[in-house]
């Protein structure tokens, strides 16, 4: 469906004590990158509106502080009210991180609503977007 990129450094803050980077950090990297994906397409989304319900992640080689990566983003399904992501996170040695992710759009009341048609649309013509 729809790709989206992000590039990035290892933050000294992104490491745990051996100063390879903390496998939370792929989360927020990913994470990062879907907000720019939104704001690429549409705007003005409420990105806020989108928590997590399903995440999972598979490490194959660690980033430094320092590191330079890189982050792709593929939006893999777009149901009623859910977003199903897969991502990857490259870096100078090739592929760290893959990992999955889905979120749920919400109403104000935080309940499951329908992925508004404006994001609908626009997703389904972005392709790829750097």
């Amino acid at each position: 469906m729809s790709v989206h990129r992000t590039s990035g450094v290892v933050a000294w803050s992104d490491t745990d004590a051996s100063g390879r980077f903390h496998h939370t950090a792929a989360y927020r990297w990913a994470e990062n990158t879907e907000h720019a994906f939104y704001r690429s397409v549409l705007p003005d989304a409420d990105i806020g509106r989108f928590p997590r319900r399903a995440t999972a992640a598979s490490y194959h080689r660690p980033l430094m502080a320092g590191d330079e990566y890189t982050v792709e983003l593929e939006l893999e399904h777009i149901g009623n009210s859910s977003l199903a992501y897969t991502w990857t996170v490259t870096g100078p040695a090739g592929v760290c991180v893959h990992g999955e992710h889905t979120v749920v759009h919400v109403d104000a009341g935080g309940r499951p609503a329908p992925v508004p048609p404006a994001l609908r649309e626009r997703f389904a013509t972005a392709g790829e977007v750097a």
